[in-house]
């Protein structure tokens, strides 16, 4: 009974060190591409490769973000505590991709380097800080999860949190891809639209503290 009412630590660690190994090799072919197409260092404006290494690269970010899924369902029983697995990973897989090319290629300079993020299905762009903040948002959301999921708290939202659940990671995602036409046309994108990403952030958060509150009441009864 009392493994019931704990965090799964021991899953949790496992599928940390999946998520850290897997950025590890994430990284490594970002070091080995930027090696020959940038070999000076990597800067905007990028450099357009060929379509057919462009249409494995879409290829390699859709398998990454599968790998991510298949683990989740594996780790989680139920729908929650499988999208919290998805959410942790990737978080962490995040996080520690910037680590790894921190460790092999000292880059980025600072968390305000611009990067390319993603490709699917336009090109990400924006400040290393912003992913970072975003996939530390995930790791806390999962963890906020499976706290209760592990208590036998059903967690759950109303209708409007959900309006407002999609919403969020839909101002965030628009702010990434808000220059894409411009990075595909080689150019520089002037600034990141913060604005929409803190909205997007206070918006999760205001979610979250909303069920957090719901289901500790829950709990405390």
């Amino acid at each position: 009974m009392k493994q019931q009412n704990r965090l799964p630590w021991r899953l949790l660690t496992w599928v940390f060190i999946f998520a850290a190994t897997m950025a590890y090799l994430e990284s490594a072919v970002v070091v080995y591409m930027r090696q020959l197409y940038y070999p000076d260092g990597f800067c905007f404006p990028i450099l357009i490769i060929p379509k057919w290494l462009v249409a494995i690269e879409i290829g390699r970010e859709a398998a990454t973000l599968i790998m991510l899924i298949a683990v989740a369902f594996v780790a989680g029983k139920k729908r929650w505590t499988r999208l919290s697995y998805f959410m942790f990973s990737f978080g962490v897989w995040d996080i520690w991709y910037y680590i790894w090319l921190k460790i092999f290629l000292n880059w980025p300079e600072s968390l305000l380097t611009l990067d390319l993020l993603f490709f699917i299905p336009a090109p990400w762009s924006g400040p290393v800080l912003a992913p970072v903040i975003v996939s530390i948002s995930l790791i806390v959301g999962a963890l906020v999860v499976l706290h209760f999921e592990s208590r036998n708290i059903r967690f759950g939202l109303s209708r409007w949190e959900w309006v407002l659940l999609v919403t969020a990671p839909v101002l965030i995602f628009i702010s990434f891809i808000w220059d894409a036409a411009l990075v595909l046309n080689e150019g520089v994108p002037e600034r990141y639209r913060w604005e929409l990403l803190l909205v997007g952030e206070l918006i999760g958060f205001y979610v979250l503290l909303r069920a957090w509150k719901r289901m500790q009441n829950q709990l405390n009864q």
